[in-house]
């Protein structure tokens, strides 16, 4: 099919790392929330079956898991950022959101959570 845009949607990674600046962020992992969405051109996967064709969600979504668990970060920003970075760093990426969830950041919120994307016309 010509001129067709893939969507993978990688829902709800629920990983642990050291997210934050106070002592007890500092000192222990913290449940995070791992949504991203990326966009490609489909046209070849879409009429050659063949998986050079598309893009390895898996391999990304192990790239992620490996990059928060082995990391400490203080702003959630930052995490955000280094994940967006992973998602849209193959040249096919024509669009990638990712949205992080630090659960029981504020007291009476179920969670607290930041999302950033990129645009390849406006990189």
């Amino acid at each position: 099919m010509q001129g067709a845009t893939a969507t993978i949607r990688i829902k709800n990674l629920r990983l642990r790392t050291y997210i934050g600046i106070n002592t007890d962020e500092i000192k222990n992992k913290q449940d995070i929330i791992v949504n991203v969405k990326i966009s490609y051109p489909a046209d070849n996967a879409t009429t050659s079956d063949n998986m050079d064709d598309a893009l390895n969600y898996r391999t990304i979504t192990k790239q992620i898991i490996a990059l928060v668990e082995n990391n400490r970060f203080s702003l959630l920003e930052k995490l955000t950022s280094d994940i967006l970075a992973l998602a849209s760093e193959h040249p096919w990426v024509a669009f990638a959101e990712v949205e992080v969830d630090k659960p029981h950041a504020l007291r009476f919120a179920d969670s607290v959570s930041l999302s950033l994307s990129y645009h390849k016309d406006s990189a």
